[in-house]
């Protein structure tokens, strides 16, 4: 079939690609010409795993273009899809939806022959309906320029795979023929076992904002859990663990900590809050403003806790924050807990580092006003507390023991309950988590690596391996007076000398399977540092 994608961000690359996957012939159109250009040449705009390469196979195969003119789409396309941003109205919970209108109403004059009009941009219920009464109105074809609605249920990091291997598929439709053009788009998806339900508009687009703000719902409760663990000296890790195995609630989605972020979750919960208060029925959805500010505290907490932990000042006082983006394998820092906790650190006084693997480049854009460093040793050089604030893989895997030089103080707040603590507990760090009492339980020291993950994810993510270099002052009659540079590196093929540890190695360096030839070495203790160039590889 012949589609168009009519909006190129997030969500619109990724599903012109996977269209072209799947082997339909797709045009991309974007009235943001950088952003057509860097897509016609396969680059990606945004960190995503896999996009790049989708993007370049589409093109090479000659299915997949960027470029052209709302009047070009109409032209090209049999199928057209919308996928422009619903962002959050100035002063207001609503979503604003004048992008998405405006796109029917600049296409459907352009529309002489029978088409469908997709939407998959979240929408207040009751959007699609307005908006098929002015596409048949503007529309040369009339009623047969029909519209639809296909919410998407991406998770940012695993898109690629959301479109392609999705849990279900929805379709909001007025027609039969709406649904056979939508069936026949998703034909190998559907053939694949792929569940496919097709209902009324309304019912799509509440699909949606009611999975966000359910999520919202769970995320929230056991972080309300961990505030009441807190208080009562119990743990919040083993108590989400034993609420996990209930077949009706599950494990995922209830990893108390930092609470949650983005450009959809909190977006969609006020404008799902918002829209029912519109439709009359406020007081039945009034529990998801307690939802949005229970998220909200944690970040308060987060930020009273470093304050405690400082003495009961944070002025002058040295932070490394460890992670920008809202979230594990995405450099999106929209709605950022972490940047957030970031920011109000430094209005409070604190000198701030801000280290992310990924999304460094945007948490600058976004706070100009923080210190952006590129490894972990730069943002905890001289640090007074670590705050561990985005789960990245990277960060579970550092070595404590080497990271302990580095600092002023050994203080870690574990912001999202990842990190492994009896490692850190053993290399001599005093560790807070959230909803762990007053110190650390069994559960929360053995926090596993990939917590936040599902198998699945965890399954698919690069596995690092620390590497520890030392000389020849580590001897007994010198311990701890030892050098040593940290980085993630890979083992190339599994054969050297790799001494399985707790939850990482220690990668020792052998004749046939040498270690990286770093730039500059850091000494342990406070007594004194070799300097050099630094490196910019990630820890």
């Amino acid at each position: 079939m012949k589609i168009t994608v009519i909006g190129t961000g997030y969500l619109g690359a990724v599903h012109a690609a996977c269209m072209a996957e799947l082997g339909h012939s797709v045009l991309g159109v974007d009235s943001r010409p950088d952003r057509i250009a860097r897509l016609a040449r396969g680059e990606a705009p945004f960190f995503e795993p896999g996009l790049s390469e989708l993007l370049t196979r589409g093109i090479e195969s000659g299915r997949l273009f960027f470029g052209g003119s709302l009047e070009d789409a109409a032209a090209f396309g049999e199928v057209h899809f919308i996928s422009v941003g619903t962002p959050q109205l100035a002063g207001s919970l609503a979503a604003d939806t004048r992008f998405v209108e405006a796109v029917v109403e600049g296409l459907a004059p352009h529309l002489r022959r029978a088409s469908l009009v997709v939407g998959k941009s979240t929408v207040p219920v009751g959007t699609a309906a307005r908006l098929a009464i002015t596409l048949a109105s503007l529309a040369p074809a009339g009623s047969a320029a029909e519209l639809a609605w296909n919410p998407e249920f991406l998770r940012e990091g695993h898109a690629v795979q959301d479109t392609l291997r999705p849990d279900r598929l929805v379709a909001g439709v007025m027609s039969t023929r709406a649904d056979v053009m939508l069936r026949r788009v998703y034909a190998p998806i559907i053939e694949a076992g792929t569940p496919y339900i097709s209902t009324d508009l309304g019912t799509a687009e509440l699909a949606k904002v009611s999975a966000n703000a359910f999520l919202a719902t769970k995320i929230s409760f056991i972080n309300a859990m961990a505030d009441l663990c807190d208080a009562a000296g119990a743990d919040v890790v083993t108590l989400a663990e034993v609420l996990g195995y209930d077949s009706r609630i599950g494990h995922r989605g209830l990893a108390a900590g930092l609470g949650f972020g983005g450009g959809c979750l909190p977006k969609d919960l006020r404008a799902l809050l918002a829209r029912a208060s519109e439709l009359g029925v406020a007081d039945s959805l009034r529990f998801l403003g307690e939802v949005d500010m229970i998220n909200t505290r944690r970040r308060e907490k987060v930020v009273e806790l470093a304050r405690q932990l400082a003495g009961g000042s944070l002025t002058s006082v040295n932070v490394a924050a460890l992670g920008a983006a809202f979230k594990p394998e995405t450099d999106d820092v929209r709605d950022s807990p972490a940047l957030a906790v970031a920011t109000a650190l430094h209005a409070a006084g604190a000198r701030v580092r801000v280290h992310d693997p990924t999304a460094g480049d945007n948490a600058r854009d976004a706070a100009p006003q923080l210190e952006h460093v590129a490894d972990v040793e730069k943002a905890a050089d001289d640090a007074d507390i670590v705050l561990h604030l985005t789960e990245w893989r990277q960060y579970q895997q550092i070595d404590p023991l080497a990271l302990r030089a580095v600092v002023r103080r050994p203080v870690l707040i574990d912001a999202r309950n990842a990190l492994p603590h009896r490692l850190w507990q053993e290399a001599g760090w005093t560790i807070q988590c959230m909803g762990t009492g007053p110190g650390l339980t069994v559960a929360a020291q053995d926090a596993a690596p990939g917590h936040g993950y599902d198998e699945e994810e965890m399954s698919r993510m690069p596995r690092p391996v620390m590497a520890t270099t030392r000389r020849k002052c580590a001897g007994p009659g010198n311990r701890g007076r030892w050098l040593s540079r940290l980085a993630s590196v890979r083992c190339p093929d599994g054969q050297g000398r790799c001494h399985g540890m707790r939850r990482r190695h220690v990668h020792r360096a052998s004749r046939e399977h040498p270690l990286p030839d770093w730039s500059s070495r850091f000494r342990h203790g406070r007594g004194g540092r070799e300097q050099g160039a630094r490196s910019n590889r990630t820890v």
